[in-house]
């Protein structure tokens, strides 16, 4: 009823719609008079022919004529009549038939279809709205970072530059406005005024025109861009951005810290207060084969393993299970456990060729930048290279070129990255690279979120998404200290101590038995204790962090509902 009584509203407000109706209206009464007329004559002619009939009969005999019905139960017996039901005929397959559903349609469906297409698109939010996130740019990584808001319950709006384009979004089930992204007068209907945040994921030019923009209808509002190019920062933020982030080169620099041979083996993938959390692979560790019980980890360097990777697949470690090169084991302890893990775990003899990067793009570039702070060798396999590259670090060809992949050294690499912007290729490259090096370390990147398990499924033993990349970072802006987005799903979030808690053990909490959570510190009035004992006793005033997936965090939250209600 709410939305039938906002379109009839909008029908009576907007001027097109009035005289749209008042078109109908006339047409109409048209009509109405049309089959009086013809009421009135039957009625004359059937007099002249002897026969008698009611009024209403000659109503219902036009409307069976000009309708084409035409039963039969009524008729004239001669020619006048005859030539009258032509006529009646004819003009009722103009008006009945042609015009009636022509005009109804201009002037009245259409126009009720563009109100439920404005409806759906709107171009302003309602009075009150505040809290929310707007987010420019309808590309894939944006709609992944709606998607992601949404998940967390944070209210937002993607603004779309058409209705076409909002429409096709809302069907996808976001939360959608139609405007202008370089019009305050946009900004102000979305009543940026009482927006958490505006993020702008568009080029850098139209990303410099929005904040600018923005900062025109409101001047506190945090704004978070995007910027591909090193001297669109400077830029962005005289524009008035509050956060410029170069997540192409990030993800590069994210991939290059995930190689075996680097300073570290673990790569840092969060901090919280001083609690550092790290991945390391498996492979070619002196971890690999046995198993966590077996290897006395955390009696030798303090370090909890709080999860494991495989293949895509987060699961809580079990200390009997056998540890495989396909393996990841994310870590939890402070900055001095993660160093003394990387010496306790080793790396075994291996290849010590350079590593290979296909695809020479932002990402590629950034990841040999980092290989390089790294003191890491690399080899850049690109179809184009770009003027001012380093020729002994690139080689020209096609990455799925088996002579160019020899020519980079693919046979004694211990890592390959994979970074093009195209997913398909890159699942395309993991298997070729998989199939010539068994034994190789492959971290591959990935555009679409959805495709992140068939990288895995297809060798990848990392697999960073741009996507992710992007909705990680602006969710923890937005909840800073409460949550941290660490990678595909897997979150560190902080807890009050549910009462019914008070007094158990770690051990006894069932936390993460019933849960699928795990505890990685407890803060309370003495610090943070990072790693606790699982024999430590929970008492009133502590505070919990934990690490799981979001299922994981919705299971906790549905068990200790006082601790969600904090």
């Amino acid at each position: 009823m709410k939305f039938l009584a906002a379109q009839v509203s909008y029908l009576l407000q907007d001027r097109t719609a009035r005289r749209n109706i008042g078109f109908l209206l006339k047409f109409v009464l048209l009509l109405v008079g049309v089959i009086a007329l013809y009421s009135v004559l039957f009625h004359f002619i059937m007099q002249g022919e002897g026969q008698e009939h009611s009024w209403i009969t000659g109503v219902y005999w036009t409307l069976t004529v000009m309708s084409t019905l035409g039963f039969g139960d009524i008729t004239f017996g001669g020619d006048l009549g005859r030539v009258f039901s032509i006529v009646v005929l004819l003009s009722g397959i103009i008006f009945l038939l042609v015009m009636l559903p022509f005009t109804f349609i201009q002037f009245f469906y259409a126009p009720w279809l563009e109100a439920q297409n404005k409806a759906l698109a709107p171009r302003e939010l309602p009075p009150g709205t505040h809290g929310h996130v707007i987010i420019v740019g309808p590309d894939s990584t944006a709609q992944n970072l709606a998607q992601r808001l949404r998940q967390y319950g944070h209210d937002h709006v993607l603004l779309c530059p058409d209705a076409q384009t909002a429409l096709a979004l809302h069907d996808q089930g976001h939360s959608v406005a139609v405007g202008d992204h370089d019009d305050s007068q946009t900004y102000r209907k979305l009543r940026v005024e009482a927006a958490a945040m505006v993020v702008a994921l568009d080029s850098d030019v139209r990303n410099t025109s929005v904040t600018f923009t923005v900062r025109e209808a409101c001047a506190t509002v945090p704004i978070v861009a995007k910027a591909d190019q090193e001297e669109s920062v400077d830029i962005l933020t005289l524009a008035g951005s509050a956060h410029v982030f170069q997540f192409t080169r990030m993800l590069g620099q994210t991939l290059a810290r995930r190689t075996l041979g680097a300073n570290m083996r673990s790569g840092i993938i969060g901090r919280f207060d001083e609690l550092v959390v790290a991945e390391t692979p498996v492979m070619r560790s002196n971890l690999a084969g046995s198993t966590l019980r077996q290897s006395g980890l955390r009696e030798a360097v303090g370090v909890n393993v709080v999860g494991v990777w495989e293949r895509g697949r987060f699961a809580l470690p079990d200390p009997d299970l056998p540890l495989t090169g396909a393996m990841v084991l994310v870590l939890a302890g402070n900055l001095g456990q993660i160093e003394a893990f990387d010496r306790f775990a080793g790396v075994s003899p291996s290849k010590d060729g350079p590593v290979v990067i296909l695809g020479g793009g932002r990402v590629g570039q950034a990841a040999a930048e980092q290989l390089y702070r790294l003191g890491l060798a690399y080899r850049m396999v690109e179809k184009k290279p770009r003027p001012g590259g380093d020729p002994d670090n690139i080689v020209t060809g096609n990455a799925a070129d088996l002579e160019v992949l020899e020519r980079a050294g693919i046979r004694e690499a211990p890592s390959v990255f994979i970074t093009t912007h195209d997913d398909d290729m890159n699942i395309y490259l993991t298997i070729y690279c998989r199939r010539l090096r068994p034994d190789i370390q492959i971290i591959s990147r990935a555009t679409l979120d959805r495709n992140i398990g068939v990288l895995h499924s297809a060798g990848a033993d990392l697999v960073i998404s741009h996507a992710s990349l992007v909705a990680n970072t602006v969710l923890n802006l937005l909840s800073p200290g409460k949550v941290l987005m660490l990678t595909e799903g897997l979150n560190i979030f902080r807890m009050p101590l549910p009462a019914s808690l008070e007094g158990a053990t770690l051990l006894g909490s069932g936390i993460r038995s019933g849960t699928g959570c795990s505890v990685v510190a407890v803060a309370s009035d003495r610090g943070l204790e990072i790693t606790p004992d699982p024999a430590r006793v929970l008492g009133p005033g502590d505070e919990l962090i934990l690490i799981g997936t979001s299922e994981s965090e919705r299971r906790f939250l549905d068990r200790f509902p006082q601790a969600g209600q904090a």
